[in-house]
């Protein structure tokens, strides 16, 4: 095998696709860091054009194409090729040309709901910045609070994820005299890798969270408020979120000078007189809380999405109706009722789909564990979901409902480089990512996970428990 380099065309060089070597390409004008990949450098600008050819290309938007090929530069992809290959590039351009004879290209995945960034290790207090504890602050943005260097960003990127949706947190709780957490702030679309949070940032803003109390009271052994308080405290939220969003659009509405209020300021992207509406995302799982949310949206003029939808079958028609998206958490969980089906939940995904309502995948687990994300969708096709629709539920869709379907999501002309080449399905756990591009910027996918791999491999090599690798 040869090491890959810079060339200049028609002196094309057919490369690896191992990671391995591809990076060290890189390193000629990036060199590596010794140490962790969050303590590392970040990926530079696309400075040459890279070719990767004799892949199967899943574009997700327009079919499967057999040992084809796909082209970027400046980020952009500039062609996809099927039938035959490029024969030669503009005099003088720089070319990594990479061979992937029997491997797969696919659009980067999408995590549309995750604290990626926002938290790293739960048990420790000051390590988390994703809860928020007032009632209502929706000039909170979650994108400018999240830290570059987490050591999960690497971890969940080296499994395929290459872009998350990034939420505020909070309790809801109806006792006391006011509700809180009813609104924890807004949440942001990121790539995951960059020096600052402006550089991550793809939608810094790219709507409203709102958590939906719920209309009856529960009476779980877990619940810690009483009936009643529960029955008053949902009056009373209700009210508090009418009042709210009837002062945004009134302040919206005002002429002339008048004092500043940062939450109805933070609020003008997601009402009806907004130049280009951003969704309003409700957390709701219960029948009573999806539907009392797509009530609440339609009063208001607002954009719902979604989030979590449990019992999203029970109320399809209203989905519909509304426009609404569904961002399901749903794979990793256990049916709600004693006489449900064992695979509830996991047949949830066909009947939006039957039903012709929108939806993503959430992974619904701690965020350390974001990188198995493909397999909470995984468990959904095992279920009766196409692989296809499965692999369009973390790329195109979750795109179309952060507003960034022109970019990014599948594979075309025009679009961000932001794709994965992997040796299988990348659904399937025997699959390996073995290259990552994010905007035309090649990712490292070593990560602190890879790294340990390595460190006891060698401890074992040299108790003579394994051999050396040639």
């Amino acid at each position: 095998m040869n090491t890959p380099h810079r060339t200049t065309r028609p002196a094309p060089h057919s490369v690896s696709p191992s990671l391995r070597l591809f990076v060290s390409c890189l390193s000629l004008t990036t060199p590596l860091a010794a140490h962790a990949q969050d303590l590392g450098h970040k990926a530079p600008p696309q400075s040459h054009t890279v070719y990767i050819n004799h892949a199967t290309i899943h574009t997700v938007s327009g079919g499967t194409i057999e040992s084809g090929g796909i082209i970027f530069e400046h980020g952009r992809i500039t062609s996809i090729l099927g039938e035959g290959m490029v024969s030669g590039f503009a005099p003088g351009t720089e070319v990594i040309e990479i061979d992937a004879t029997g491997l797969h290209v696919w659009p980067g995945l999408i995590s549309p709901y995750s604290q990626l960034g926002l938290t790293e290790i739960g048990a420790v207090r000051a390590s988390d910045d994703m809860s928020e504890s007032s009632a209502m602050t929706p000039e909170v943005r979650a994108a400018v609070a999240v830290n570059p260097d987490s050591t999960l960003l690497p971890v969940t990127r080296s499994n395929g994820v290459l872009l998350a949706g990034v939420f505020p947190t909070a309790r809801l709780s109806l006792s006391g005299p006011e509700p809180t957490g009813l609104i924890p702030g807004r949440a942001g679309l990121i790539r995951l890798d960059g020096w600052t949070t402006e550089d991550m940032a793809v939608v810094g803003d790219a709507g409203l969270v709102v958590n939906f109390p719920l209309g009856r009271a529960v009476r779980a052994w877990w619940m810690e408020e009483e009936e009643e308080d529960q029955t008053s405290g949902y009056d009373r939220a209700i009210r508090r979120l009418d009042e709210f969003f009837d002062n945004a659009a009134a302040y919206q509405a005002m002429a002339g000078d008048h004092p500043t209020d940062l939450r109805y300021e933070a609020s003008a992207g997601v009402l009806p007189s907004a130049e280009h509406q951003l969704p309003t995302f409700f957390r709701a799982n219960d029948y009573d809380q999806i539907t009392g949310a797509l009530a609440f949206a339609a009063e208001h003029g607002l954009r719902p999405v979604i989030v979590g939808g449990r019992d999203s079958h029970m109320c399809l028609d209203a989905l519909k109706s509304a426009g609404a998206s569904v961002i399901l958490e749903t794979s990793f969980r256990m049916p709600k009722r004693d006489d449900s089906p064992y695979d509830d939940l996991y047949t949830r995904p066909q009947q939006l789909q039957g039903a012709g309502v929108p939806y993503s995948f959430m992974s619904g687990d701690d965020t350390p564990h974001e990188r198995s994300l493909p397999y909470a969708v995984a468990i959904a096709v095992a279920h009766g979901l196409s692989p296809d629709d499965g692999v369009r539920a973390l790329t195109l869709t979750p795109a179309e409902i952060f507003g960034v379907g022109a970019d990014y999501g599948s594979l075309e002309a025009g679009k961000s480089a932001t794709l994965i080449v992997t040796t299988g399905h990348p659904l399937d756990v025997l699959s390996n990512v073995e290259l990552a591009f994010i905007d035309g910027r090649a990712i490292d996918l070593e990560n602190k996970q890879t790294r340990l791999a390595a460190k006891y491999r060698e401890k074992y090599r040299q108790l003579g428990l394994i051999p050396r690798e040639e």
